[in-house]
């Protein structure tokens, strides 16, 4: 099975239109959702308003340049779980430690090779849904998502993985919920048990 889902998101920041374009299509053709800025601005107002699964960053753009971005993002709390990989033709190993200083997932230098740049990509995204801390209400066992909705488990579960459910009933809940049910009392008794 495929684990790469329309429902990635990325973000692609550059100042450069035909770099946009570029990582637009190559993302776009292995069905990932895209968004770009072109600017670090531009791209903190994405990430507050968007739930992206991981964000493309360059390094150096006018204004606030990819490292102040990055870390933007990483002392946001609500954000800090988004992987970063820096996208640059920066290649000194100042550069690159800088990068991972402030809160890198990975680097990837320009011209950047295709079959990589996906990989790479492709590795950020399902290790962030491994790892990543998942919200559960300790009543109902309802999960937040990204944008603070509460969602029932198995939908959220559904929504960000491959696995499908079935469903059943423990012994607990089964005479929890029918206990006091004639039915349940003539065929399990009233401890529950056949």
């Amino acid at each position: 099975m495929n684990s790469t889902k329309s429902t990635f998101k990325i973000l692609i920041v550059d100042d450069e239109p035909k770099n946009i374009q570029l990582l637009g299509n190559l993302l776009t053709e292995n069905k990932y959702e895209v968004e770009f800025a072109t600017s670090g601005e531009e791209a903190l107002k994405w990430v507050d308003r968007t739930p992206f699964d991981l964000v493309l960053l360059d390094i150096m753009m006018p204004g606030m340049d990819g490292y102040q971005v990055c870390e933007k993002i990483k002392t946001d709390k609500l954000k800090a779980h988004i992987p970063v990989i820096f996208l640059t033709a920066k290649t000194e190993s100042d550069s690159i430690v800088r990068g991972f200083e402030v809160g890198g997932a990975d680097y990837v230098t320009k011209p950047f090779n295709s079959s990589e740049l996906l990989a790479r990509v492709k590795m950020h995204v399902e290790m962030k849904i491994l790892r990543g801390l998942i919200p559960i209400c300790a009543n109902c066992k309802d999960i937040r998502d990204d944008k603070g909705t509460w969602n029932q488990m198995e939908a959220y579960i559904q929504k960000h993985s491959p696995v499908l459910f079935s469903h059943g009933m423990c012994p607990k809940c089964m005479e929890d919920l029918y206990g006091d049910q004639e039915w349940y009392q003539q065929k399990f008794g009233k401890s529950g048990k056949p």
